[in-house]
């Protein structure tokens, strides 16, 4: 009997670790499957401002599940690593020299008809006189007759095995002077494509937080590396994201101001460096080129239709003469001060961007005297700026874009200006008009920012088309600026990539382009903030796009 008892109790025993270990298989089993999926580092899913502390909110997203924009970053980035490939520098010799390098006239004329194409064809050649056999130099073309204030941008070809097809179209009568700039080998061109790609931290990023009498600077970046607490800012569908250095006692909350500078820095190497000597950066290819004869020939003009939003724009799209731009694929007026008032009255109109576009906010009160600021008791620079006509119901205003920006000057960061959700935050009309620049301030970092940054906007704008079809967009592309500037960290290779992304992501949209980097070229300003007759003609056709 009593051993009965005795096994009854370890069949007992034993089925109770069976059960307990079936529970704690289940259990481990059904935790363990969905941390497996989550993708390091974690995500915030409700808030814009937060910390990487251990009571965050957290969304879980899968692992290799890119998303939309994600791939289109990608698709992107293979087009440019096949227009940029490696091309390792060896030595000064292996580069391209415009001594040794030829041009060619195609089927020269001792005179040329007003309208006529010039094609020219360029032989690069290395220091030793050997032929390129691979393209990929930054050439720029200009042609300019300087007593006429004239000027226009040509078009280069590559046909990469070393040769390139040079194009002018000329626009007006006259000597034309023809210039051809090597900006940079290939070799160089690889070098800044590879520099610019490897890190974010060319620049340091300093964020101000104040806590009643106390404020504390910290490190911000676009991306740290630090173990330190974060404070995380995320904006926009795709959270792009902005990060400080959590100070001690303060909320994330409490940050106020940024400003930034030069890290000591290079990814070029010391040989890499030669390349971009002053002496070696915008050298003459085409200096025994003598000047073209341009005469009239009584050809007939083809007439254009009004300049529109949405019209695709040649390269060159237009050209200088008298110091005013003048557009040759479609019919762009000369608005004068009567005109520009009709044009403006009762419309809404915002500038996003950069100081490139503070400009034309400085420049319209010359041009319209009723146009006023209004103080909105903010200080520095970077503040927000507005104009208005009481009498004609007009409002102008102006709002630096959003990380990354790049200044010695501390800015507020307390009413960000990110482009996408400002374009979000406009109801939009017939009488409201939108002009957006950005680029500059990307220059420094990986293109990937830039990229994202776009493809954001345009997804911004494509929302704002879908509540509000009749509100007109501008995008104003880049300036071309100093030459000798800092070529790694600003150079305008870098902006030419960003050129030529950013048309690229915006060519099906119904948006107007002022190709700012043709018009600058044409002009041969060369700064970064170009005088203001170039300002004036930039706004000229704005007004016509919108009037």
């Amino acid at each position: 009997m009593s051993s009965n008892i005795m096994l009854q109790k370890v069949l007992l025993v034993l089925a109770s670790l069976l059960v307990i270990a079936w529970i704690t298989s289940t259990i481990s089993q059904n935790f363990t499957k969905p941390w497996s999926a989550i993708n390091v580092p974690i995500s915030l899913y409700h808030w814009n401002i937060s910390t990487n502390s251990s009571c965050s909110e957290i969304k879980m997203s899968p692992v290799n599940t890119p998303t939309e924009t994600e791939l289109k970053i990608r698709k992107i980035l293979e087009t440019l690593n096949e227009m940029i490939p490696p091309r390792p520098f060896t030595h000064m010799n292996s580069t391209t020299s415009t001594t040794h390098s030829t041009v060619t006239i195609l089927n020269p004329r001792d005179t040329y008809c007003r309208g006529d194409q010039l094609d020219i064809l360029l032989e690069a050649r290395d220091h030793l006189g050997h032929r390129k056999e691979y393209g990929g130099d930054f050439l720029r073309a200009r042609m300019s007759s300087p007593a006429l204030k004239a000027g226009a941008s040509g078009k280069v070809i590559d046909f990469n095995n070393g040769t390139y097809l040079v194009s002018f179209t000329l626009f007006w009568e006259g000597q034309v002077s023809l210039s051809l700039l090597l900006i940079h080998p290939s070799e160089g061109v690889s070098a800044l494509w590879r520099a610019r790609n490897q890190g974010y931290d060319k620049i340091i990023f300093k964020g101000k937080f104040v806590n009643g009498t106390s404020q504390v600077f910290t490190e911000c970046g676009l991306t740290l590396n630090s173990s330190s607490e974060l404070c995380t800012y995320l904006y926009g569908i795709d959270q792009e994201a902005f990060y400080c250095k959590k100070p001690q006692h303060m909320p994330c909350e409490a940050l106020t101001h940024v400003t930034t500078k030069n890290r000591e820095i290079s990814y070029l190497s010391v040989k890499e460096k030669s390349l971009f000597h002053k002496s070696k950066v915008g050298t003459e290819m085409m200096k025994d080129l003598k000047n073209i004869d341009v005469t009239h020939c009584n050809k007939s003009e083809k007439s254009t239709e009004k300049c529109q939003i949405g019209m695709k724009i040649p390269v060159p799209g237009g050209y200088t003469l008298q110091g005013r731009w003048m557009t040759t694929f479609c019919d762009q007026i000369q608005l004068d001060t009567n005109k520009i008032n009709g044009c403006l009255k009762g419309k809404l109109i915002y500038l996003l961007g950069d100081s490139t576009l503070r400009q034309w906010i400085y420049y319209l009160p010359k041009a319209v005297k009723t146009l006023k600021f209004f103080d909105l008791h903010e200080t520095g620079l970077f503040k927000k700026h507005l104009l208005l006509d009481a009498e004609r119901h007009t409002q102008i205003q102006w709002k630096k874009h959003g990380y990354p920006f790049v200044t010695y000057s501390i800015y507020s960061v307390t009413d960000e200006g990110y482009i996408p959700r400002e374009i979000d935050r406009i109801s939009g009309d017939k009488n409201t008009a939108i002009v957006i620049t950005f680029g500059q301030h990307f220059r420094p970092f990986p293109i990937d920012v830039f990229i994202r940054r776009a493809i954001s906007i345009r997804k911004a704008i494509e929302r704002l088309f879908l509540r509000s079809p009749d509100t007109k967009v501008i995008i104003k592309t880049e300036n071309i600026r100093e030459m000798h500037l800092e070529t790694e960290r600003f150079g305008d290779f870098h902006g030419y990539i960003q050129y030529l992304t950013l048309n690229d992501i915006f060519k099906d949209l119904n948006v107007g382009v002022i190709d700012a980097w043709d018009m600058t070229i044409a002009y041969g300003t060369n700064n970064v903030h170009p005088p203001d007759h170039v300002i004036g003609s930039q706004i000229n056709m704005f007004l016509n796009y919108i009037c």
